[in-house]
């Protein structure tokens, strides 16, 4: 059987039902600094494959996330909050979890075991796409029935993993292996192994976004400013980088649908609403590009 790094006992909390509450929180904390070091290993492979996925959106394909439990249930969450941030259609980015939405709730009994059902998960892909595997071992049939379908069609496929054994990392295109260790609570993936998959999803959405120019610097100018809080946001990006008073921020962005790209360049270049997006398709949307900012 592989061998699986995070069901082994921690020697370092072999004592945690035991000590104090505060001791038994420092423990956690402690193997909790381990992860950000442990993704600090593998920031050239994360870099390469954010690269991959800007390319495949660019060529316009999407981006799937697969896994079961806790990986499944990061890789939806991930997915669900692309939209409202960077403005982009909700197919673009997709979180799928073995057994579906009602293992989003509760476990799935045997759902990570089902090769069948990967494969027909999987048929939402084509030669566009790319496809990463999320999982702390590596080892889930149901993801290899994913691999099986996205490499038969030519996807692109990266495996996320705390296992170097795992089986997902013999089949995909390429590897992003955080070794964290064993867990604070043997086997129980949803710690540090949980928390080294977020923090590289982090890595992988945001990043394809900056590629591909859904921000300006470390502003947010795509996102959808559909209540209170975001538009007074982006009156605050809009007054920012037009350099304009909130006011003037606040009836461009009226004009504008409350776009704060297209409010921008109607700023900075001193055109309507319907210019400045004819700029911005020229460019692809790049706001860099249309105001010459490089």
């Amino acid at each position: 059987m592989t061998e699986v790094i995070t069901e082994f006992v921690n020697k370092n909390t072999i004592d945690i039902d035991i000590v104090s509450t505060l001791d038994m929180v420092k423990k956690m904390n402690d193997e909790d600094k381990i992860v950000a070091r442990a993704v600090e290993y593998e920031l050239e492979n994360i870099a390469k494959a954010i690269d991959i996925i800007a390319k495949q959106f660019l060529l316009g394909g999407h981006l799937f996330y697969y896994g079961a439990g806790t990986s499944g249930r990061l890789g939806v969450l991930d997915a669900s909050e692309c939209t409202p941030t960077f403005n982009v259609p909700p197919d673009m980015v997709q979180g799928i979890i073995a057994g579906g939405y009602d293992a989003l709730r509760a476990a799935v009994e045997g759902a990570e075991d089902d090769f069948a059902a990967g494969v027909a998960d999987a048929n939402v892909l084509t030669d566009k796409d790319v496809a990463v595997m999320i999982s702390a071992s590596g080892n889930p049939n149901y993801l290899m029935g994913v691999l099986a379908r996205a490499n038969e069609i030519g996807c692109k496929t990266i495996a996320l993993t705390c296992n170097s054994k795992g089986r997902i990392v013999e089949e995909a295109s390429h590897v992003i292996c955080v070794e964290v260790g064993p867990e604070v609570i043997a086997g129980s993936s949803r710690l540090k192994a949980g928390t080294a998959q977020k923090m590289v999803l982090n890595m992988l959405s945001t990043g394809s976004m900056i590629k591909i120019g859904k921000t300006y610097k470390n502003f947010m100018i795509d996102l959808q400013a559909n209540n209170e809080k975001l538009k007074d946001r982006a009156i605050r990006i809009v007054s920012q980088l037009a350099d304009v008073q909130h006011s003037v921020a606040f009836t461009t962005l009226l004009k504008c649908g409350w776009n704060i790209k297209t409010a921008i360049v109607s700023l900075k270049l001193n055109v309507d609403k319907e210019e400045a997006e004819k700029e911005l398709a020229k460019h692809r949307g790049v706001l860099r590009k249309v105001l010459g900012d490089f």
